[in-house]
């Protein structure tokens, strides 16, 4: 015992033998236990279950032929997500530890699960390693789903809570999208074999193929979500070709599946806050798109009617140009002649005047030509501009149209919609003279044998609430 040899030389006087104080045998017994099992795993069952007001927990861990004192602080039990009591069957990570005070072999918990459930979890997880070593989790592989979808498959049961709070949000939020339920057993034997053909099955159906699928239940158990860890599932999952959502249980479960699908939602009703749009905020969107594209056009049309008046402005009129062509043939007319006298008056008259006349004839000529081909090119353009701006005002009228048109059609599509609403609201039946009766609790009264005698009911009319007291009830 190495941390015992630091006592060998402590001798009492006059004796020769080790003399050692409790405190003293104790820590080093302590520490020799926590240098020997650093950590251990432990099973057994719990009994002498104590909660003091410290938040520590204390109790015995026992088998059928031993028993062991624990122990597991405050910051270590408060991360557990249930309350063990005696005779429940855990199993322990811990260390093992002496307590001086007392000097008691105890084991320090720092992790704790039920046997059963423990041994869920790691099958779970040993699973999860396995897949995702397989590339089934990876980003990559992960559909974009589709913004707004046509038809969506929702997977899960027909009668379960679940359904029911994403057929209304689904409703309210865009009720243009088609809803198919592919109905299965999510637990049991044979939910595992169901969720795979229902996958398989939407893939295959063509008559109006589905572009989202929702795979979904209520909470549970983790034996009863067992069936979102089996591997044919998640295999199924990964295969589909078409974009799949995950929403199993409430927020803080977590199954396979969610690893597998393309999205994961934290609980059902978010799930269908996910896969639709607010058809009031595209409506808004849609209005606020027309405003600004009419509002582009109008400028548009503005910054070409200014071009062409700058251009209209530059061009001038025609017949000016065909002035100053004119103005210079005569002048060149005039110098030829000038130069003529300068440079041919020496030769005979009537030579002179053949070999001028044939250079005239030849200068007129080609100056006919090109005047022929500028005033061709200098046609007058006010035709094509007044025709280019009735065709402006045209398309201009048709787009004006076709807004007032859209916005006209838009209203009343949102208009039926307000009207299917209201006739389905609570309180259009209150108008006809209905009520609805609630309890104390504030639960809704359908049954006579749910309230008593002499009991207190709030009654809601269309206006207004009253409170009466049932003095007797028939069934």
């Amino acid at each position: 015992m190495p941390e015992l040899e630091q006592y060998s030389q402590k001798q009492a006087p006059g004796l020769n033998r080790e003399v050692l104080t409790v405190s003293d045998l104790n820590r080093s017994v302590r520490r020799l236990l926590e240098g020997e099992f650093p950590t251990v795993w432990v099973e057994g069952e719990i009994s002498n279950f104590a909660r003091p007001s410290s938040g520590h927990w204390y109790f015995t861990l026992k088998d059928s032929k031993a028993q062991l004192r624990c122990a597991m602080f405050r910051n270590r039990n408060q991360l557990l997500r249930f309350t063990p009591e005696n005779g429940t069957q855990v199993t322990i990570r811990g260390r093992i530890s002496l307590y001086e005070g007392r000097g008691e072999f105890q084991l320090i918990a720092e992790h704790l699960e039920e046997t059963g459930d423990g041994a869920l979890r790691r099958a779970i997880e040993e699973l999860r390693l396995k897949l995702q070593k397989e590339g089934l989790f990876d980003e990559a592989r992960k559909r974009k789903l589709p913004a707004v979808p046509r038809h969506v498959g929702i997977i899960t049961s027909p009668t379960g809570a679940a359904i029911q709070d994403i057929l209304n949000i689904l409703e309210r939020r865009f009720p243009a999208i088609e809803i198919s339920i592919l109905p299965v057993q999510v637990q049991g034997a044979d939910s595992v074999s169901g969720i795979v053909n229902q996958i398989e099955f939407a893939n295959r159906y063509e008559d109006n193929p589905f572009d989202l699928l929702l795979l979904t239940r209520g909470g549970g158990s983790l034996e009863d979500m067992m069936s979102f860890n089996a591997e044919t599932v998640i295999l199924a999952i990964a295969k589909s070709k078409i974009p799949m959502v995950c929403a199993v249980g409430h927020e803080s479960d977590v199954t396979i599946a969610d690893f597998a699908a393309d999205l994961r939602a934290p609980t059902p009703s978010a799930a269908a806050e996910l896969i639709s749009p607010d058809m009031r905020e595209l409506l808004e969107s849609t209005v606020k798109s027309q405003q600004q594209l009419l509002s582009q056009f109008t400028s548009l049309l503005a910054r070409r009617r200014h071009h062409l008046d700058h251009l209209s402005h530059r061009l001038g009129q025609p017949s000016r140009r065909l002035q100053d062509f004119n103005q210079q043939i005569d002048h060149m007319e005039l110098r030829l002649q000038q130069g003529f006298q300068r440079q041919w008056g020496k030769y005979a008259v009537d030579d002179v005047a053949q070999r001028l006349h044939s250079l005239m004839q030849q200068c007129l000529e080609k100056s006919r030509v090109q005047l022929q081909l500028n005033t061709a090119r200098l046609a007058n353009p006010l035709p094509r501009i007044q025709q280019t701006l009735q065709r402006t005002s045209f398309l201009l009228g048709q787009f004006n149209r076709a807004v007032e048109n859209s916005l006209n059609t838009d209203k009343g599509k949102l208009h039926m919609l307000g009207q299917k609403l209201n006739a389905l609201s609570p309180l259009a039946t209150l108008e006809r003279g209905y009520a609805i009766v609630r309890d104390q609790s504030d639960r809704v009264v359908t049954h006579s044998d749910t309230v008593t005698e002499g009991e207190s009911l709030k009654v809601r009319l269309q206006q207004g609430q009253l409170t009466v007291e049932v003095k007797d009830k028939q069934d």
